[in-house]
């Protein structure tokens, strides 16, 4: 007889990711771009181990350097290294806006896409390399507009 997670869960649901995990170098630069550039609020700061970002009203944003949370002297041993990607959800009016702050801040553009249940991204790399994209609400087709 299978296992049948239906019948066995019954009223248990994951809601939201609400943290996101990144890995960088240099948290100063990580936190000069995401500050300055994408304008989110720092909330949290170790020197040498993390700076934490609101993002939104529902989602924090961690940027660790690998090395401190590999050694798990905090929290279970946890990290990687290279580049990620993840994406921020953008109002679709404020898509050209963001295109102009980004050329102001003299942040390369990688890719644009329009995606076939609508909306679109912008596709930017960080100080770290890891791959930021700004989304507009119909990408997913989900029912929170996502």
């Amino acid at each position: 007889m299978g296992w049948n997670w239906t019948e066995w869960s019954g009223n248990l649901k994951i809601h939201a990711i609400i943290e996101t995990a990144i890995y960088v170098e240099d948290l100063d630069a990580a936190e000069d771009f995401y500050r300055t550039v994408l304008g989110l609020a720092v909330i949290g700061r170790e020197p040498g181990h993390h700076v934490f970002f609101q993002v939104g009203e529902a989602s924090v944003l961690l940027a660790f350097r690998a090395e401190a949370t590999l050694k798990g002297d905090q929290l279970p041993a946890h990290g990687t290294t290279g580049p990620g990607h993840f994406a921020m959800g953008i109002e679709s009016e404020t898509f050209d806006a963001w295109r102009k702050l980004l050329h102001g801040h003299g942040v390369a553009i990688e890719q644009e896409v329009e995606w076939p249940r609508g909306g679109k991204s912008i596709y930017i790399r960080d100080t770290a390399g890891n791959l930021v994209e700004l989304v507009t609400p119909g990408v997913w087709g989900l029912p929170s507009g996502w």
